[in-house]
């Protein structure tokens, strides 16, 4: 990883080349697969050096986690949820931020999304990194927001842990269906954002008057 900087210019710079590398590995990933990708073919379709890449990723694996740490929004996850305090429409916030979500996964492309799902799965060390480093303080912020809501009675449900459990499973399942290449979400994936939303407010019963 880059060493911190307090010049403004290079903390831009770095973020430029950390962008440049990680959108050459999702290509190369895509293409090749995780382990039929190598360091080198990242840099070639990045135009740098292979030694470039040690200065901002240590290994493969953390190319990986960079790539799923970006796919998250890591960085501006505490900013959006806090949004949904903002103006007080939590149906509203809710409705953007699941087709933000949705949007991201499909920008990115299921193809490098199930490589590196994949991965994920049978690689306990990347899966226990992945864990500290992006989910679990996903979480935290998430449940901060969650208590906050509850107490503007947006959420009522006291089991904010595993509501949020409940949440991120229902995203990922649809997704997943639509890796496995499920011909119905496939056709209405455009509209999968809002029945997610109506589904997760209002339930199987839809909205009441």
């Amino acid at each position: 990883m880059t060493p911190p900087s307090d010049d403004p210019i290079a903390v831009q710079l770095a973020a430029a080349r950390r962008t440049q590398i990680l959108d050459a590995a999702t290509r190369v990933f895509a293409e090749k697969g995780f382990h039929g990708a190598t360091v080198r073919d990242v840099a070639r379709a990045a135009g740098i050096a292979d030694g470039t890449i040690y200065i901002y990723f240590k290994s493969k694996p953390d190319l990986m986690l960079g790539i799923l740490d970006r796919l998250n929004e890591s960085e501006v996850r505490d900013l959006d949820l806090g949004q949904a305090l903002v103006g007080g429409d939590l149906e509203a916030f809710m409705r953007a931020y699941i087709r933000q979500r949705f949007d991201a996964f499909t920008e990115m492309g299921f193809d490098v999304f199930r490589v590196l799902l994949s991965e994920v799965l049978i690689n306990a060390d990347l899966r226990a990194q992945y864990h500290a480093q992006v989910i679990a303080p996903t979480y935290d912020i998430a449940e901060t927001h969650f208590a906050r809501w509850r107490e503007q009675g947006g959420v009522k449900d006291d089991e904010i842990q595993l509501l949020l459990r409940c949440l991120s499973g229902l995203v990922m399942g649809v997704l997943m269906l639509r890796m496995l290449g499920d011909p119905t979400l496939e056709a209405g994936w455009g509209r999968m954002p809002d029945v997610v939303t109506e589904f997760i407010l209002f339930g199987l019963g839809g909205r009441r008057a």
